[in-house]
C-alpha cells in the first residue's frame, strides 16, 4: 500500500508540487517535486522531472544498477526542463526540487536534488532524514553559523542552492539503503517539513496505515499554517502487509 498526496495548502493560488509513482514486477519507482517559477512555471518544472523520470524508467524490463539508472534520468529530466524554458520565454527560470525513491529487490536508492526529503524509520523505530537540503540554511548549518533552533524559523529557509533546470547540468545526490532495514519511507516537499516535527511525523506514520498517515501528515500541516503547497508520500520498506505501530 502505499499513500500518496499533493495539496495546494492554505494560502497559494496554484499547486506546483507534482508527485507520481509507478510499479511493476521488477521495481517501483516514487517521487515528489516542488517547482518554482513565476507564471505557474513552477508547475509545469514539477510535473515534467516528475513525467520524465517516470517515462524513462517504466520502459525498463529490468534494474541492474539502480543508482546510475536514477541519476542519469534525473539528469535528463534536468536537460528536459532547461530546455524548455531557454525555448519558451514566460517559462524563463524555471526549475524543481526532486526526492525520488527506486526500489527493487531489497534495495532502495534515493537520488536527490533541492530541499525536498526522504525520511525512513528502521527497524529500531527511529525517523532518520536520509536526504541533505540543498539550501542556504544547510549551508549556513554546515559551517556554524546558526543553530538548528535558528534555522526552523530563519527567514531565507526558502532559498535552496541547486535544482532541476536551471543549469544545463546538474549534481545528484544519491543514497543506496537495504529496505530490510526500513519500516517505513516518506517522501515530502518543504511544505510539510516547513510546519511539522520529525517526532509528529513518526506517530502519525506509526499509528496508521499508509493512505492515512499520508492524509493525516497534509491535514496536520495546513492546521499549523499550510503556507506552502505539501506533497507527500508514504510507503512500506520490509514489511510489505502494512502493519503499523499499535503501542505493543
Amino acid at each position: 500500500m502505499v499513500g500518496i498526496l499533493s495539496d495546494i495548502g492554505n494560502y497559494r493560488s496554484v499547486n506546483e508540487d507534482s508527485v507520481g509513482h509507478f510499479k511493476n514486477d521488477n521495481f517501483a519507482i516514487y517521487i515528489v517535486a516542488d517547482g518554482m517559477g513565476g507564471h505557474n512555471a513552477g508547475e509545469i518544472a514539477s510535473k515534467l522531472a516528475v513525467d520524465s523520470i517516470i517515462d524513462s524508467l517504466k520502459k525498463l524490463d529490468s534494474i541492474e544498477d539502480g543508482g546510475k539508472l536514477l541519476e542519469s534520468s534525473i539528469e535528463h529530466a534536468n536537460s528536459l526542463i532547461y530546455k524548455h524554458s531557454r525555448e519558451k520565454s514566460n517559462l524563463s527560470g524555471m526549475g524543481t526540487t526532486i526526492t525520488a525513491c527506486l526500489v527493487y529487490g531489497d534495495e532502495m536508492v534515493i537520488g536527490n536534488v533541492g530541499d525536498s526529503r526522504c525520511y525512513i524509520i528502521n527497524k529500531e523505530n527511529n525517523i532518520i532524514k536520509i536526504t541533505k537540503d540543498h539550501s542556504l540554511v544547510q549551508q549556513l548549518l554546515d559551517d556554524g553559523s546558526i543553530t538548528e533552533e535558528e534555522a526552523v524559523v530563519h527567514p531565507n529557509k526558502n532559498i535552496i542552492t541547486r535544482a532541476l533546470g536551471t543549469n544545463p547540468s546538474i549534481l545528484v545526490d544519491i543514497f543506496v539503503i537495504n529496505l530490510k532495514d526500513i519500516r517505513k519511507v516518506l517522501l515530502c516537499t518543504d511544505g510539510l517539513t516547513n510546519d511539522v516535527t520529525p517526532n509528529q511525523i513518526y506517530d502519525i506514520i506509526m499509528k496508521n496505515n499508509c493512505c492515512d498517515a499520508s492524509k493525516l501528515l497534509v491535514e496536520l500541516s495546513k492546521e499549523k499554517g499550510g503556507r506552502d503547497n505539501i506533497s507527500v508520500i508514504v510507503f512500506e520498506g520490509e514489511c510489505k502487509d502494512d502493519r503499523y505501530f499499535t503501542g505493543k
